[in-house]
């Protein structure tokens, strides 16, 4: 009797464990789940595809520092300011038709005579004299954007060197199409208003493409899909025939 009456109080005892126990699993594969769900979310959003397969800010991208400011605006005075500067100097230039060495010679003039008058004159109209600060170009940075110049120089000739010892078929086919498409844009405009088209996109096409891209890249890693496509239709039908590719094709 006395076992009998002790069975019902230790199944009663086992199942509470049970209970516990499989409470206490449930719970750690809930929060298992939840960290592979948020740990699999971080690794989808580290993986979403970006524009030019960048993997940096855009800010960065564009260099940093106080050019990729201007160029962003994130200070709108600064900006407008130095687009302002920019549109005046296109329209003196090109709508004006005002030349540099005109324009160079005529504020030189200007401000030479006005401060020559102020330096003779400040005794008769009783004001100071001006003050005329000393100009100096640090050799430094002058250096710098030079060494950076030669660097990207050098680059570019090393660049055409292998295009034309025919060693890449298709950077050939590229800078040929490059070359024709800025030929066509040259002949509709001048260089100044081809330099002010460009100042004008690099206003406005980062920052509208920082606000946008989360809209925009997903359209982009279409286009990109489409255009390798094409080019691999385009590489089986055209390159893929042509006697160059061909004997490259060999040589590996």
């Amino acid at each position: 009797m006395a076992e009998q009456s002790e069975n019902p109080i230790e199944s009663v005892m086992e199942k509470i464990s049970e209970k516990i126990h499989s409470e206490s699993s449930s719970s750690s594969d809930s929060e298992s789940d939840s960290v592979k769900k948020s740990y699999t979310s971080e690794s989808v959003k580290e993986k979403i595809w970006r524009l030019f397969g960048r993997e940096k800010p855009l800010h960065h991208v564009l260099g940093g520092g106080k050019p990729a400011d201007v160029f962003l605006w994130r200070n709108k005075k600064v900006s407008a300011g130095v687009l302002g500067f920019v549109t005046a100097i296109w329209v003196l230039f090109e709508l004006a038709e005002y030349n540099l060495l005109t324009l160079v010679c005529h504020v030189l003039i200007l401000s030479l005579a006005l401060l020559f008058l102020w330096s003779n004159a400040h005794t008769f109209i009783k004001k100071s004299p001006p003050r005329i600060p000393q100009v100096h170009i640090p050799e430094e940075p002058v250096l710098q954007v030079a060494s950076a110049l030669c660097v990207e120089i050098n680059g570019a000739f090393v660049v055409l060197r292998s295009i034309a010892a025919g060693k890449d078929l298709k950077k050939f086919l590229i800078v040929i199409a490059g070359l024709w498409v800025m030929s066509i844009v040259g002949s509709w405009c001048h260089f100044l208003t081809l330099f002010y088209i460009c100042f004008i996109l690099l206003h406005t096409v980062p920052v509208l493409y920082e606000k946008f891209e989360d809209k925009i890249d997903p359209l982009a890693e279409k286009a990109m899909i489409e255009i390798k496509k094409q080019y691999a239709v385009f590489n089986a039908k055209v390159l893929s025939k042509i006697p160059l590719a061909a004997l490259k094709a060999k040589k590996v």
